[in-house]
């Protein structure tokens, strides 16, 4: 995209009137008496003069868009914008040569902060960069132009960032979404993206958000987390990781469930990241997340509606698409409607070993979603018949919780063993137990009930040896 592509979806182009004789530097007119007295400074033709916190926000703000938008006619618009460090270092010259033409003086710290808000502007996404360089900020939520919150280590924080108005934080979430085709507006007033680096963004704007444009993005990690690390960090134990790895090479049909935030997505990435090499692995989304690190990978992503109305394209239609590709697993980013039956008839007819995650509170309760969903689908099945297909297409549910201190963690495995009656069997093969509190942390570890799971014949049957410790038998584990 040129870079006159990229300023005129992003840039705002206010029409400012010339400052007028004895206007000061950033804007405002220093024989203005309602100006009055502040801790604030400003810089005004060399001189300093105090002005209040707001009105020098204004003024920085009237420099930066004078400076912006003189930059803006200056530049190359036929310049490729891919090549960073050459726009950036060209920006930079003539920002120099901008503000020495105007006369400008500014403090090194302000100069450096101007720039890169104008950097940021142009080639970034505006007040939201610093967040998204930050690495210990896992998620920023913008609730309108004026108010930015993030997360960090599980907690949320308001920020002091703020958007000019509601059309900034519009042309930042323009920016995003329109590389991807997709689009939103008055007639489509919410859309799921992501950004290059995978990030998930949702962003929703009025008429049905009323406090103005909302936008939301989930990031993630620049260097993905290895099983190194959630052990490190506490939400898994070696032995069940040892478990699950077992279960994934066995071609075992997974599901892990938990609430928003909890971690299902960065689990499933690691448990694929354990599937051969050789076989061909088909991934389903929404928006693209899952980071697959084998080498016959083929990714799909669903597509809303165009403006027409027409051309939608749903995950059901993918899975049923898939299964014409020859997959040796079919793995699901997500599986939230009618799609699910789908999902169990692959799971039931050949393609084992899929995966896929969904939102629920318990392993209980991801059955009876399941069999919601399955219902979504409109046919008229019977309650028993579809119970049985979730009991034979599914063999382990793992369930992810984010607890009261901010920690994610793997608090349940569990089997599902098959149908007594009307009703899903299953056993816990894994449990989170907490054994206190301490400076405001849960202190606990996810330990074995001892139970030894009905598909062990199937894990042996490929090979695959698990010594007793691994199930709470014996005192470590044996590699």
């Amino acid at each position: 995209m040129s870079l006159l592509k990229r300023i005129e979806q992003g840039q705002e182009q206010r029409n400012q009137p010339p400052a007028a004789p004895g206007t000061g530097l950033l804007g405002g007119n220093a024989a203005d008496p309602a100006q009055g007295a502040g801790e604030v400074k400003r810089v005004e033709l060399g001189v300093r003069r105090p002005v209040t916190a707001p009105q020098a926000r204004d003024t920085h703000l009237d420099l930066k868009t004078r400076v912006q938008n003189k930059l803006i006619a200056e530049l190359d618009p036929t310049m490729d914008v891919t090549k960073t460090a050459e726009v950036r270092a060209q920006i930079q010259e003539m920002f120099d040569q901008i503000l020495a033409e105007e006369n400008f003086v500014l403090s090194r710290a302000e100069r450096a902060r101007l720039f890169d808000q104008i950097v940021a502007e142009i080639l970034g996404y505006g007040p939201l960069e610093p967040f998204l360089a930050d690495e210990t900020i896992t998620e920023i939520m913008v609730n309108g132009p004026k108010n930015i919150y993030i997360e960090r280590g599980g907690k949320i924080y308001k920020t002091q960032a703020q958007f000019e108005d509601d059309e900034h934080l519009m042309r930042i979430i323009d920016r995003i979404v329109a590389p991807l085709g997709r689009r939103v507006d008055e007639s489509s007033p919410y859309v799921d993206a992501r950004l290059p680096d995978g990030s998930r963004v949702n962003a929703v704007i009025p008429p049905i958000s009323l406090i103005g444009p909302v936008l939301t993005i989930r990031k993630f990690f620049r260097t993905p987390l290895t099983v190194e690390d959630l052990i490190n960090l506490g939400s898994i134990t070696p032995e069940a990781i040892e478990f699950l790895k077992a279960c994934v090479i066995a071609k075992l049909n997974i599901v892990i469930s938990g609430g928003t935030g909890s971690g299902k997505t960065t689990l499933l990435n690691l448990l694929s990241g354990f599937i051969p090499n050789d076989e061909r692995i088909i991934t389903i989304e929404n928006a693209a997340e899952l980071q697959l690190r084998q080498e016959h990978v083929v990714t799909l992503e669903s597509r809303p509606p165009n403006i027409e109305g027409k051309g939608e394209v749903t995950i059901r239609q993918l899975v049923i698409n898939a299964l014409r590709m020859r997959p040796d697993r079919i793995v699901v980013g997500e599986v939230r409607d009618e799609a699910a039956l789908d999902m169990l008839q692959a799971m039931n007819t050949g393609h084992e070993g899929s995966m896929t995650t969904l939102h629920s509170n318990s392993p209980r309760d991801t059955l009876a979603r399941l069999e919601t969903m399955v219902l979504m689908a409109g046919m008229d099945l019977p309650h028993r018949a579809i119970r049985e297909q979730i009991a034979s297409a599914l063999n382990l549910i793992v369930h992810q919780e984010r607890l009261r201190d901010g920690s994610r963690k793997v608090v349940q495995i569990c089997e599902v063993q098959g149908m007594e009656g009307d009703v899903i069997t299953m056993s816990d093969i894994f449990v989170f137990e907490q054994t206190g509190i301490e400076n405001g942390k849960i202190i606990g570890r996810l330990r074995p009930t001892g139970i030894r799971p009905k598909f062990i014949e199937k894990l042996e049957a490929a090979g695959i040896y698990l010594p007793p410790s691994v199930f709470g038998i014996g005192e470590r584990i044996r590699y």
